[in-house]
């Protein structure tokens, strides 16, 4: 019998993690596999575990190339749009695997209370919620229909959910998940904000808002679904993220677990800063970001971009010829121990620079103030010192339009793009959701037709184990079996 990836299955088929002093990320490994001690799962390893690896969604190398953040110098297939069928079955059976049985140990009278020495259990369910929320996020911005709520349950016969059913189910999951939380023992394992429960519901209400965004080609009005879940998020007592001291970031410890960007360039040059990057930062006023975005293999800059889709023989002919070509990153910004960020102030505070443009909340007259802020926050994350006011007047980045209009949003929008950097996932999906900024497919595309694709394909290991199940959703999505496409449009891409 064919196992699914799917299935949740006991911890005690692989080791029993132990664990202790999990405050910081040096700690990772440091696990005893001894099983006859305890069947409970310690779930404050499981937690370590999930977020050491939330790179998996924040670093993605093929939607980083998608939205043309870099450009392939070796091997440009993936750049050159060669089939993307791949399977998130991996994910389901790893950190979403640990999420839930976060979930359940907590939840279980028979281990709540061993587990209540990690933390008050309300508190572990709600983190967990709200990093299983991103995660599935993440999977179905990039498929489409996905196995979802018939997932995790220890039934191979998983079903595919329509995204739009799990895209209301997940904001429903981090609004309550936000009012789960109580006083109670601190959160071990927690990694990224140490336990601190109003740095975790800011989190929450943030990747809120960008998931109801992320919805404004389906429900556009200032009274639609979208709107109201932007504004209950916004508006909630416990707020948002609005500064860089809230940001959901990754710290890496250097050893075993290193900056992805310090890894991209350890004994390998297969990318570099796109072209594309290159041009739109020097087009704004000479973004200061270009000097950390990208520069030669010696730190200098000024770097040039490497130019997108170039075919193989071409692409390192062009890299042997341009020895002054930007790899991802000035060197400092990609040491094994800098940080990743994941959710950040600048993509919020631009977020609701964007919704009140479209008039969705109250804070219309701030439009101007938010996006500045949030140009600034995408600055001083960096350690680059605030833009200046000859920036912010400049042509292509002042807003000049009336507020609350609609007419700034391709500004606002070229923003965003720059902010996301260089979370591919995200940008990518942002990018298809605005169009913003006007990418150009490579000129070496092999896809037919020769257009930048729009969703990850099913994999062969999805059609094995559910082939029922993904057939109906292919066939609920695009009306034909043919139509598991690249450029096959998910249901919020309008």
């Amino acid at each position: 019998m064919k196992k699914s990836i799917y299935k949740i299955t006991t911890l005690a088929i692989a080791v029993v993690l132990f664990f202790t002093g999990c405050d910081k990320l040096a700690d990772f490994g440091n696990t005893n596999t001894n099983p006859a001690v305890t069947n409970t799962p310690n779930t404050a390893a499981l937690l370590t575990n999930v977020l050491s690896g939330f790179a998996n969604y924040a670093a993605v190398n093929a939607p980083a190339l998608y939205c043309q953040y870099y450009s392939e110098t070796q091997y440009p297939e993936v750049s050159n749009y060669t089939l993307n069928q791949a399977s998130s079955m991996a994910t389901y059976s790893g950190h979403l695997e640990d999420l839930q049985n976060i979930i359940q140990t907590n939840t279980d009278e028979a281990t709540k209370v061993t587990a209540s020495l990690n933390g008050a259990n309300e508190n572990q369910i709600a983190i967990a919620r709200i990093l299983k929320a991103y995660i599935f996020w993440t999977i179905t911005d990039r498929w489409g229909d996905i196995p979802y709520k018939t997932a995790l349950k220890g039934d191979p016969k998983v079903s595919y959910e329509s995204q739009e059913a799990i895209y209301k189910d997940l904001i429903k999951e981090l609004s309550e998940a936000v009012d789960q939380f109580t006083s109670g023992a601190e959160i071990k394992g927690d990694i990224v904000y140490n336990g601190d429960i109003t740095k975790w519901q800011k989190m929450a209400n943030s990747v809120r808002m960008l998931m109801a965004l992320r919805l404004s080609q389906v429900y556009p009005t200032s009274a639609g679904y979208a709107a109201t879940e932007f504004k209950a998020a916004l508006t909630h007592s416990a707020g948002s993220i609005s500064t860089n001291n809230d940001n959901f970031t990754l710290v890496y410890p250097g050893g075993n677990f290193k900056n992805p960007y310090f890894n991209m360039y350890d004994g390998r040059k297969d990318y570099g800063l796109s072209l594309t990057v290159h041009s739109i930062l020097e087009g704004l006023n000479n973004d200061l970001r270009r000097s950390v975005f990208g520069a030669d293999v010696n730190g200098n800059n000024p770097s040039v971009g490497v130019p997108y889709g170039m075919i193989r023989g071409d692409a390192t002919g062009w890299t042997d010829a341009n020895t002054n070509w930007a790899y991802v990153f000035a060197p400092s910004y990609r040491e094994a121990t800098d940080p990743l960020f994941i959710v950040k102030a600048s993509s919020i505070l631009l977020a609701r620079a964007e919704a009140a443009d479209r008039g969705w909340t109250s804070e219309t007259a701030n439009t101007e103030s938010l996006y500045q802020s949030g140009i600034t926050a995408a600055y001083t994350q960096w350690g680059i010192a605030a833009p200046t006011a000859a920036y912010f007047s400049s042509a292509n980045v002042d807003l000049s339009a009336a507020f609350g209009t609609g007419l700034n949003l391709a500004k606002i929008h070229l923003q965003q793009w720059l902010a996301f950097f260089p979370d591919g996932i995200q940008g990518w999906s942002n990018w298809r959701r605005t169009g913003v900024p006007t990418l150009v497919p490579g000129p070496g595309a092999v896809n037919n037709p020769k257009v930048i694709p729009t969703r990850y394909m099913y994999g062969t290991a999805d059609y094995s184990l559910t082939k029922d199940s993904v057939e109906a959703a292919v066939i609920r999505q695009w009306g034909s079996l043919d139509n598991d496409l690249m450029e096959s449009k998910v249901w919020w891409d309008r």
